[in-house]
């Protein structure tokens, strides 16, 4: 039982409450390593250029897992785990994660370079979320100040994973509820949906939209948002065996699939949006309303984009004393040092007492 002398439960309950469904918009702060690691941005900044000086594909993998970060338990890099201290597959193993997700190595990069010049300080939910603005630096020349302060969760379950991501099956309806379970407007959905104007997808999130079996799916047998020569061109691509394992890729917007660029909502009225839930975008008469408004002017999608990648990077966040700042992003704190960093105040000032 509970009694006054374990505070322990008491700042685990208290910590618990961050993980409701809301935004927690306190405490995350521009420049809350500007005294204990006034390096930190830098540091995360140089490891994913030189990540994607070799590859400039991993930019959009980056965007990627700071989204998938922060549907499922919120910002708190529970993504990033390889092991469940709980037992059981974690986040990285299930579907809409396994195999697509990708950057780790840069996360990791980067966090060693940080534990070099600032051990114990700046937390994997953080990196993730610096990696994820310069990534958009890099392929949409778009910089904005990112708020930090986030923690390091100790969780990552599988079935989390499947219960919170959008499926690329999802219709319109259930996008704008799965996000707005997040605190996000049908507005900040169709624009976070932008960012599928960078990278590549695997032939499985699409391929039931192209293949009947051995037969070739022809309008409207499926829906008619699927051009019959961008269909054809995709089941070239991609076999009428493909299966989850399957290896195959293709770009999402095959024009320009490494810039940053309104060119996502430009393809969807052409019938080329790759997935069922892109074309919903378009179907849906108030979503088309923003598609239409994003296409024709690429300036104000970048700022509105910003925007909702900052509110985004802000749901559920554990900050303060709860979480941890892990040593390592893909695993938990031993016991011995589940404490590190908890001695940082929510100014990112490390206490000496």
């Amino acid at each position: 039982m509970a009694t006054e002398g374990t505070p322990g439960l008491a700042l685990a309950v208290v910590c618990a409450m961050f993980l409701l469904p809301v935004l927690t918009m306190a405490q995350l702060q521009v420049g809350f390593y500007l005294r204990t690691c006034p390096n930190a941005e830098t540091l995360v900044r140089q490891a994913v250029a030189t990540a994607f000086a070799k590859d400039a594909g991993v930019a959009a993998g980056l965007i990627r897992l700071h989204f998938h970060d922060c549907f499922v338990r919120g910002c708190d890099a529970s993504v990033l785990l390889s092991t469940n201290p709980g037992g059981g597959k974690t986040e990285r193993d299930a579907i809409p994660n396994n195999p697509s997700l990708r950057g780790f190595d840069v996360i990791d990069a980067a966090k060693a370079s940080l534990e070099q010049s600032c051990p114990r300080t700046v937390s994997c939910a953080d990196i993730l979320a610096f990696a994820a603005r310069d990534s958009i630096t890099l392929t949409g020349n778009v910089f904005y100040p990112v708020p930090a302060g986030r923690r390091d969760g100790s969780i990552s379950q599988e079935q989390d994973a499947l219960d919170n991501l959008p499926p690329p099956t999802f219709t319109a309806q259930q996008l704008i509820d799965r996000f707005k379970n997040k605190t996000l407007t049908a507005e900040e959905m169709v624009l976070l949906s932008g960012a599928h104007t960078v990278g590549r997808s695997f032939c499985a999130s699409f391929v039931n939209r192209i293949w009947n079996g051995n037969t070739p799916i022809v309008r409207p047998s499926v829906d008619a948002g699927l051009s019959p020569s961008y269909a054809a061109l995709l089941r070239s691509l991609c076999p009428s065996t493909t299966t989850q394992t399957t290896l195959i890729t293709t770009a999402m917007d095959p024009g320009s699939p490494n810039v940053l660029d309104n060119n996502y909502y430009k393809l969807l009225p052409r019938n080329m949006g790759l997935f069922f839930s892109d074309n919903q975008l378009r179907v849906d008469g108030n979503l088309n309303a923003l598609v239409n408004r994003f296409a024709a002017n690429e300036t104000m999608w970048k700022e509105r984009f910003a925007a909702a990648m900052v509110k985004m990077g802000r749901i559920e966040v554990q900050t303060g004393r709860c979480g941890q700042v892990r040593l390592k992003c893909s695993v938990v704190n031993p016991s011995s040092s589940a404490e590190l960093g908890s001695a940082v105040d929510e100014e990112g000032v490390v206490a000496t007492s």
